[in-house]
């Protein structure tokens, strides 16, 4: 598991560049869509460091990060070379990514003229990528990133106290059957993960409904409530076994309860320690509101029908 660290800014205390004035420390920020870079943002500035943020464009990046940075600036998704510009040139050293980036949008027609790659991207996508699954798209423009002595570190340094505590988060419990079908849909889910397909799965008395594709989470659950118009259903959300948690760190919050319940969803199980829980409070009042069951654990539950001990491993022999 790709863990941040017990102190929080262990890597941003040392190398965010504090300029040649001797001024406030700074990282750098790529934000994608969604919530999630304003958090990161605030946190940031809670912490005393200043923010040179890159907003991507076409990705529904918050306007209302430009009253939480102190330099920000609009780039398309393939402006690689530019952004490793801007940062050298405000002296940034560090830098971290939030929000999510709607991939659709790299397999429309006249892909090109809506991205514009540099030729930095042009040769990563064409040339060098052996495929282009997110964690090796991610990982490759990190290495672009790092080469260049720009070190890209987790978001969750900045905000660790948003990644979910083990424990049932609502107040509503699961039942026995819904705890089978946790525990049958996290078997499916890290499955997926492990293969970077999608991050959750929609399950429904150990049948599954739906699985996340390119969509994102919310539609999935939205479609599983297509193919389940009776409801009760259970979505389980995790992150796969070697996630890279510079990237894409599996995110739930008020929006993904306002899916659960208009799709007719009853149970959501997300990962303890590698999950952000964005609005807690807000999330956790609607979900208690409609009655709908939030746990987060850090491994499968037990099968309830097993004997005692049917699953532990035999003591090894002495000598």
């Amino acid at each position: 598991m790709s863990a941040p660290d017990d102190d929080p800014l262990p890597l941003l205390g040392r190398s965010a560049s504090a300029g040649s004035s001797g001024g406030p420390r700074r990282v750098g920020l790529i934000a994608g869509g969604g919530r999630f870079p304003l958090v990161v943002a605030e946190s940031a500035r809670r912490r005393d460091l200043e923010v040179y943020c890159i907003g991507l464009r076409h990705q529904m990046t918050s306007p209302e990060l430009r009253e939480l940075c102190s330099v920000f600036r609009y780039l398309g998704l393939g402006r690689l070379g530019a952004a490793i510009r801007f940062f050298k040139r405000h002296g940034v050293e560090e830098v971290t990514w939030a929000g999510w980036i709607r991939k659709e949008q790299l397999f429309r027609p006249w892909r090109l003229l809506s991205i514009l790659p540099d030729w930095r991207v042009f040769r990563l996508w064409y040339f060098r990528l052996r495929n282009h699954q997110d964690a090796t798209l991610l990982a490759a423009l990190a290495d672009e990133f790092e080469s260049e002595g720009i070190h890209v570190t987790h978001s969750t340094k900045l905000c660790p106290e948003l990644l979910a505590e083990e424990g049932q988060l609502s107040r509503k419990g699961p039942s026995k059957s819904q705890l089978e079908d946790i525990r049958f849909g996290w078997a499916v889910a890290k499955r997926l993960a492990d293969l970077d397909v999608g991050q959750s799965v929609a399950v429904r008395e150990r049948s599954t409904l739906a699985v996340e594709g390119i969509e994102g989470t919310d539609n999935n659950i939205r479609r599983a409530g297509e193919f389940c118009r009776g409801g009760g259903f259970t979505v389980v959300k995790l992150s796969k076994e070697s996630h890279d948690m510079r990237f894409d760190v599996p995110t739930v919050g008020p929006d993904t309860v306002d899916s659960l319940v208009a799709a007719g969803g009853a149970v959501l199980a997300i990962e303890a320690g590698r999950t952000m829980i964005l609005d807690r409070e807000l999330m956790l009042e609607k979900a208690n509101r409609h009655g709908i069951v939030v746990v987060a654990l850090r491994a499968a539950p037990p099968d309830p029908n097993a004997e005692p001990g049917a699953l532990e491993a035999p003591a090894p022999a002495a000598g």
